[in-house]
């Protein structure tokens, strides 16, 4: 039995690659530098695998920014926009596509960026048009399997699908059918196969997710004749053909018919599908058991997971199965112990805690599991067995009854009336202009703003001290909003280290990392919280910011909340009860916080939601249960409040075309969606269902440095006008402005400001 490890998290365990990143892009560090931290990390990484007892150990999933991307440039799939920056080093290149250029003379917009499935992972979306030829350019797979080669160590290199690479692709410029590009695409595969082959590669891996979604006959069979040609170019090399996330259900016979050595299925997301795999699964095949999970941080239960390995064993000789993560481990922390003495983490959760380098050893705990009974293997087991046990009994003796939840009933997911009334009450009070403008809440959190909350963290600030900081802070960001011309104001979450983990810290039932970091996408990384128990609100979290931004000014301040959906997806969650039932905990608690909100003269209030996209099931038959419990949490949290108060939420990075009845469900009075870097793509969506509610679609992308001008963002308000009438259009960046610089952030909110007043102007005009 071989243990197999699907993929590494790249980042570090103490992000070193993110400084490393940021430094090369603050002219702090030069490309060679850069370079030489990226292999620094790739070694370590191997070598720790290798120490851990991993046979199959992954190369090629370290990047410095997506591994879509690299596949990208790899293939020579580079859009005409950025051909005249062929002058660049190639690395140089990858990082304009990622993140715009605007500098030389150039003003080039980045690739769009969206979710990785049902992950909270960015990738950068490949742009294909109908003559694009494909070249293999650099030999990043092969650079690396070298590098690893040089160790002592022969990984597996992993390569993205050719038919899952189209599909996470656009067509461009005209229409067709990307996948129609399958044949020119092909050869550029198996040169890549044929050169890991000849420098000594014994396994490939090849993920093709995409399996585990709804695909008609027509791309069945063209997976037939493209692993088919596959296989036959390059007889000597191992293909794992990968899929993960869901299960194979109706693609089942499919999958385990194409002529490759080996097939990878997802056993935590989908363990029912061990019966159907192993029912036509032929004897000389190999086959990966996906039994630890890679997307969340609770120990394996040995139990569970051998069941599943004996089950295989019965039909499959040892020698034939793999045990492995469920999926790449890019989507857990990189390794519990760096949570060291003066963690936040709740000392008995810690217990039941397994990280990415945790993971390694659970799989070669469960080898020796199932090939030993030796006394000391079995005492791995009863600790493992105990470790769960103790667990349940701390939840059970930790778990009380929620009174509202106990009488929920279908009235309180509900306004007293329909849209179309209370906008009339709500533009009465609110007064606003044509197109008004506002942000989606956040400011850039400068060093000094996050030092300040570290330091009265630290007790190095009293907390009159951190509050008076705190009031400063606010009070200038007023001024500023008030000076630029937004309509609608923020506060500007100068208090909130993250937009879920500030509510997590409010909230029972929660626990933290100091360093669980996980990557988002480039170098921006996330900490997701833990919930381990039930959650509950004790006191009000954010009425107090709230209301003293609002006494600086005429003008109304947003209240700003975070969603219970986003909350669920963006946190580990407990895995002992449904996600559905953990996020309606959560929708009481923000409903709460709502009232309180309004009883305070908070006339607005936004609720971002911009993971509920993301937690759809990759399966149209399972999609409309999820869908509607997650709704139905959004109005619990909503639909608490008068006619006259104004709800709004904030999507980004989803496509909405095949669940934008159920966003109209969610009847919020305005939503503000990411729009810059699709030009607009999105509100397809919104206009084919004439979506009845206010919209505003973004015209400033915030992940990238670049300045947009007004000419553009007075462009994109006039095809926003093509969708949805003038008076019910807001004018908005695509996200909170936190991970920017002020400089940047001021000139583009002008610009903004500006763009929305000719956008009056021409209304105005045409009336």
């Amino acid at each position: 039995m071989l243990t197999n490890n699907l993929g590494y998290p790249r980042i570090g365990a103490n992000r070193e690659l993110k400084r490393a990143c940021e430094s090369f892009w603050a002219g702090k560090i030069t490309l060679e530098e850069l370079k030489k931290n990226g292999l620094q990390l790739r070694e370590m990484n191997w070598k720790t695998q290798k120490d851990s007892g991993i046979d199959l150990i992954p190369s090629n999933d370290f990047s410095f920014y997506d591994q879509v991307l690299d596949l990208s440039l790899m293939l020579g799939v580079i859009p005409r926009r950025f051909r005249d920056l062929s002058d660049l080093d190639s690395m140089e290149l990858y990082f304009a596509m990622a993140r715009g250029y605007q500098k030389n003379g150039y003003d080039i917009t980045a690739l769009e960026m969206t979710k990785w499935f049902d992950t909270n992972y960015h990738y950068l979306v490949p742009e294909f048009v109908i003559d694009q030829q494909f070249r293999v350019g650099n030999s990043k797979v092969l650079q690396e399997f070298l590098e690893a080669k040089k160790l002592g160590i022969i990984t597996k290199p992993v390569l993205v699908g050719p038919v899952t690479f189209l599909w996470l692709g656009k067509e461009k410029e005209t229409e067709f059918n990307r996948m129609d590009l399958i044949d020119r695409l092909l050869p550029e595969y198996v040169a890549i196969l044929k050169e890991l082959e000849q420098a000594g590669a014994e396994w490939i891996q090849i993920d093709e997710p995409y399996l585990v979604t709804d695909i008609d006959e027509e791309l069945k069979e063209v997976y037939k004749r493209v692993y088919a040609q596959l296989v036959r170019e390059c007889p000597n090399l191992k293909i794992l053909l990968t899929t993960y996330f869901d299960g194979l259900l109706d693609n089942t016979s499919l999958v385990l018919s194409l002529p490759v050595a080996g097939f990878h299925i997802d056993l935590v997301r989908a363990p029912e599908q061990l019966e159907a795999v192993l029912s036509v699964v032929a004897s000389n095949t190999y086959l990966s058991l996906g039994v630890v999970d890679g997307r969340n941080i609770w120990k394996n239960n040995y139990k569970d997971s051998l069941a599943l390995m004996k089950r295989a064993a019965e039909i499959l000789p040892e020698e034939r199965l793999m045990i492995a993560s469920s999926c790449s481990l890019l989507h857990a922390p990189v390794d519990l112990e760096t949570e060291r003495e003066g963690s936040r983490l709740h000392p008995e959760v810690r217990t039941w805690l397994s990280f990415a380098r945790q993971k390694l050893s659970e799989l070669a705990d469960l080898k020796l599991l199932f090939q030993s009974n030796e006394q000391g293997v079995i005492e791995i087991f009863k600790k493992n067995k105990e470790i769960h046990e103790r667990r349940s009994s701390f939840l059970e003796a930790e778990s009380g009854k929620n009174a509202f939840l106990a009488k929920l009933s279908l009235k309180d997911g509900y306004r007293d009336h329909p849209y179309s009334k209370r906008a009339l009450l709500q533009k009465e009070r609110l007064q606003l202009p044509l197109f008004p403008t506002t942000t989606i809440g956040s400011f850039p959190q400068t060093m000094e703003v996050r030092a300040l909350r570290s330091e009265w963290k630290k007790g190095v600030l009293t907390n009159a001290e951190y509050e008076a900081r705190m009031k400063s802070a606010i009070q200038s960001t007023i001024t500023l909003q008030e000076e630029i011309g937004l309509d609608v104001l923020v506060h500007g979450e100068f208090e909130r280290n993250d937009m879920v983990e500030y509510f997590g810290e409010m909230l029972n039932g929660f626990t933290f990392t100091s360093n669980g970091w996980v990557q988002s996408y480039g170098s921006r990384c996330v900490k997701p919280p833990i919930i381990y128990g039930e959650v509950s609100r004790s006191n009000a979290m954010t009425v107090a910011w709230s209301v003293y931004a609002a006494s600086l000014t005429s003008k109304h301040v947003k209240g700003m909340l975070t969603g219970p959906v986003t909350i669920l997806q963006w946190s580990f969650v407990r895995d002992d009860q449904p996600r559905n039932e953990t996020c309606l905990e959560i929708a009481a608690a923000i409903r709460e916080e709502v009232s309180d909100l309004e009883a305070a003269g908070i006339r607005i209030i936004q609720i971002d939601e911009p993971a509920i996209r993301e937690g759809l099931p990759l399966r149209k038959g399972a999609q409309d249960h999820y869908l509607k419990w997650a709704v139905w949490a959004f109005r619990i949290a909503s639909c608490g409040v008068s006619d006259a108060t104004q709800i709004h939420t904030h999507m980004c990075y989803s496509d909405f075309n095949d669940i934008i009845e159920w966003i109209a469900e969610m009847d919020a009075d305005v939503i503000t969606i990411e729009c810059s870097r699709s030009q607009m793509e999105l509100l397809d969506a919104f206009a084919n269902f004439q979506y009845p509610n206010e919209i505003g679609p973004g015209v400033y992308d915030i992940h990238s440095p670049r300045i947009p001008t007004k000419e553009e963002m007075v462009s994109l308000l006039s095809k926003a006008e093509t969708y949805i009438p003038a008076e019910r259009i807001w004018v908005n960046p695509d996200c909170g402005l936190k991970t920017r610089g002020w400089e940047e952030t001021i000139a583009a909110l002008k610009t903004m400001v500006e763009a929305a007043e000719v956008a009056r102007q021409q209304v105005n005009q045409v009336v």
